[in-house]
């Protein structure tokens, strides 16, 4: 070892999943279970994670740029308008997880928050009052798929018409957007 070598400082604790690929490390380190309260990111990471589905979350931050373009920025008001030829635009972009239903459901999902505003709900408010004692601390290192309380949200926004938000999809979108804090007990993000 050299001098220089012994100079360098040492990676922090992290939780398991952010130490295989630098971008998952930068998201770990940067984003993930910040708490988030704007209602416009808070819809954009619940459809983020609705594509994730199935796939893994790294396919999903690698597209996040494409998505971003392809959705208007997650811009509620302009992807309710969305049609059918929006669709077909949709399906044949090569820089989005390219799953109809899915699409289809983010359309309807800017839809339901849309409705939600014009009931004088809003999305982030909304959310965040079901989670009054936010964030939930797991101390255990044990992470669950799902959760009773990810369960009660997922109930809450498909009876406000939300497609692709079944309680493991919200349970990692709680975690997320910091409404659960799931980091690693030795992770240095870890809240004590």
């Amino acid at each position: 070892m050299t001098d220089r070598d012994s100079d360098m400082p040492a990676e922090p604790p992290r939780c398991s999943w952010a130490r295989t690929d630098p971008l998952l490390r930068l998201y770990h380190d940067q984003e993930w279970g910040m708490p988030v309260h704007d209602s416009r990111a808070l819809w954009e990471m619940l459809m983020l994670e609705g594509f994730q589905a199935g796939l893994s979350w790294l396919t999903v931050l690698r597209r996040r740029d494409g998505f971003r373009r392809a959705f208007r920025g997650f811009d509620p008001d302009i992807v309710a308008r969305f049609d059918d030829a929006d669709v077909e635009r949709l399906m044949g972009d090569p820089g989005i997880i390219r799953a109809r239903a899915k699409i289809v459901a983010t359309i309807g999902n800017a839809r339901a928050c849309l409705a939600m505003r014009d009931r004088g709900e809003d999305f982030a408010a909304f959310a965040w009052g079901m989670v009054p004692d936010a964030p939930v601390r797991n101390r255990t290192g044990e992470i669950l798929a799902q959760s009773p309380l990810s369960q009660a949200m997922s109930r809450a926004l498909k009876a406000r018409g939300f497609k692709f938000v079944g309680p493991v999809i919200v349970h990692a979108w709680m975690q997320a957007v910091g409404m659960v804090d799931d980091h690693d007990p030795a992770c240095f993000r870890h809240i004590s």
